[in-house]
Parts: structure tokens; sequence; C-alpha cells
């Protein structure tokens, strides 16, 4: 499977990894909203997971993510394509307990050790979560595709949401930015894998660490920072929790040599996605370099957890977090009450 480029199959420069939010908005806004008295979370106002109530003391997480390949290597992308679907249950503050395959696999390009392999990813981060793998969906299509659906469990008093930030937090986030830019310049051939490394380390480690610190320190609101950007999660969270937020731009955590690539002008169709979503809520410094502008719109992949936590309790937090190995966790900014603009970029 040496020459098997699995990147080749992705239509578009990887544009049908996700909608953007403007079109997922204007294609839900007329659908009528599902309201149970269980349903703790749902698209009424949206997070990374749904949540409903079992019982006093158990609710359900569920979730599902899936997306063609960024990387060659079969193994390595089940890996991360399940990191990234579990990330969903660890923002909620919940435990991953079972998942299911979602596959798209194109049978007359590739042969089956690729399915293996990448289902074989997927499994090993499944069992590393500590849930267990109980089926699954494949397709024959006309591009690869993969990502798991997951449930979870939490204890209702203990989920966290991303409507609950506070003014007064502040804001911590866990793992650098720029998986979208390392990744588009590894496609074009301006990266080789060697130069992925610290990359692929983050992307295929799991947010429960965090999560868990996060639960014990009972932040006020937590999302994972994926697909729609550092600010169009920033803004999620506080249009939800109708806050505002300022972001220290050169706080916010990067990968060695994200900013060049950026410069270069490896940038994602998903920035400009999110850009064209999100930009309107974001007042920005006049003279920010168009490349650090990109950066905070980039699509990630597996990113960190984005976490709101009273200011007593920051410094705390960040301790525990870099004491369990979360070294690049920072604070990043703050939470005030709502201005002009969701999210200030200073």
């Amino acid at each position: 499977m040496s020459n098997i480029r699995l990147t080749s199959t992705v239509q578009s420069g990887g544009c049908a990894a996700k909608l953007s939010p403007d079109i997922l908005s204007s294609a839900l806004r007329n659908l009528p909203i599902s309201r149970h008295p269980n349903l703790l979370v749902g698209l009424a106002r949206p997070d990374d997971a749904g949540v409903y109530k079992l019982s006093p003391e158990i609710a359900i997480i569920q979730t599902v993510d899936f997306f063609p390949p960024i990387v060659d290597q079969p193994y390595l992308f089940g890996q991360i394509a399940a990191t990234n679907a579990l990330s969903d249950v660890y923002a909620m503050g919940g435990k991953p307990i079972t998942a299911m395959n979602v596959v798209g696999f194109p049978a007359s390009k590739f042969p089956l050790d690729v399915l293996r392999e990448m289902l074989r990813g997927g499994m090993d981060k499944i069992q590393e979560s500590g849930a267990v793998l109980v089926g699954g969906h494949t397709i024959n299509d006309t591009e690869l595709k993969y990502g798991l659906s997951v449930t979870g469990t939490v204890h209702p008093d203990e989920i966290i949401t991303n409507s609950q930030a506070r003014p007064g937090d502040c804001l911590i986030l866990t793992k650098p930015l720029g998986t979208g830019v390392f990744t588009s310049a590894l496609k074009a051939g301006r990266v080789k894998q060697d130069g992925m490394k610290p990359v692929i380390k983050s992307m295929l480690t799991l947010n429960r660490i965090a999560s868990e610190i996060a639960v014990k320190m009972k932040a006020n609101a937590c999302t994972d920072v994926t697909g729609f950007s550092f600010i169009g999660h920033s803004y999620l969270m506080a249009s939800n929790s109708r806050v505002s937020m300022v972001i220290d731009h050169q706080a916010v955590p990067m990968f060695d040599g994200a900013l060049e690539l950026s410069k270069a002008g490896f940038v994602p169709c998903g920035t400009r996605n999110n850009r064209r979503s999100y930009q309107r809520y974001v007042s920005m410094p006049k003279g920010l370099p168009e490349e650090m502008v990109n950066l905070l719109f980039d699509p990630q992949t597996s990113g960190g957890l984005l976490i709101s936590v009273p200011q007593n309790k920051a410094q705390l937090l960040l301790q525990k977090l870099r004491a369990k190995g979360i070294k690049e966790a920072t604070i990043i900014g703050r939470v005030i009450k709502p201005g002009k603009k969701r999210i200030t970029v200073i």
C-alpha cells in the first residue's frame, strides 16, 4: 500500500469534508426542532453533541462525525478520524461507551487492505478511549470517507455545554491551531510526513484528560475546536452563552511553521467558508497579518478543547492540564458582557 494516495480521491481540495456554516444554517432554518423534557441538549441551542436524560443519574451523549482522508496512510487516517469523532463526547464532559463505524469506500479504486487498515486504526482509538465497537454501516462510494457514530454517558448534573460561559471567565485552549494548513501543504507536497509529526501527534491525542480535568474543576463551558475553526467555535460559545469574548491573538498557540504555510497560500477551502460565515461577528485589529487571520479561521481536525472557567480557577486548571502532559494549554482570552461584536481579537 506504500504507493496508494488516499487523498487523491478527495474532491474539490477537501471541501466535501464539511458544509459551510451558512449553508447548514439555511438548510435547518425552517425545520421543526425536536423538544422533549428529557432532551437536555438539542438543536434548540446547537452544541457539540446531543444529550438525552435516561434517569436522574444517567444521560446519554450522541454524536457522529466522518470526513475524507487528510493523510495517505489508511491506519493513521483511521486513528485521526476516530479521535476526532470521540472528541465531541469529551467536549460535553462525558465518557464514550460505544461506537459504530461510518464508511464510504470506493471498492473499485482501493484494495480491501486499505479498508482493513483504516478500520484497525479506528478500532485502536476506540479501545484507547474505553469504548466498545458495536457495529457500523459501509457503502460503496465514489470517495473514501470514515468516521464514527459515538454514544457516551454523563451525569445530568455534570454536562458541560457551550452555553454557560460567564463574564469574567478565562478562556483556555488545549491544542495548537494549524492542522488545516499543514494537511493542505502535505497534500500539495510542500511538507513531508516527518514534518507533520507534531501535528499528527496532536490529532491522535484524545481530549479525555482535558475533559476530565474540566469536569473536576467545574468549568462553566466547553467546546472542541474542529471544522468550524477556532473563531467559529468561539462565536458559537459566545452566542449561545449570550456573552462576548476578547481573544489575544499573540497568546493563541500555533504549530511551528503554521504561519509560514498560511502565508505561502496553503489555505483550505474550509477557511474561506468559515470567514464568510463568521467574520461579520468578529472585530480584528487593523494590520493583523492575513496569515494570522486565516489561522484563526483554519478548519481543525481533532483540535483541542476551548474551556471557559472562572478566573479564580483558571491558573489551577492550567497547572493541572500541563501536569498531565497537555503542555500547549494556554489562557488565550476572557469572557465579557455582550458587546457590539461577539468576538474581539486584540
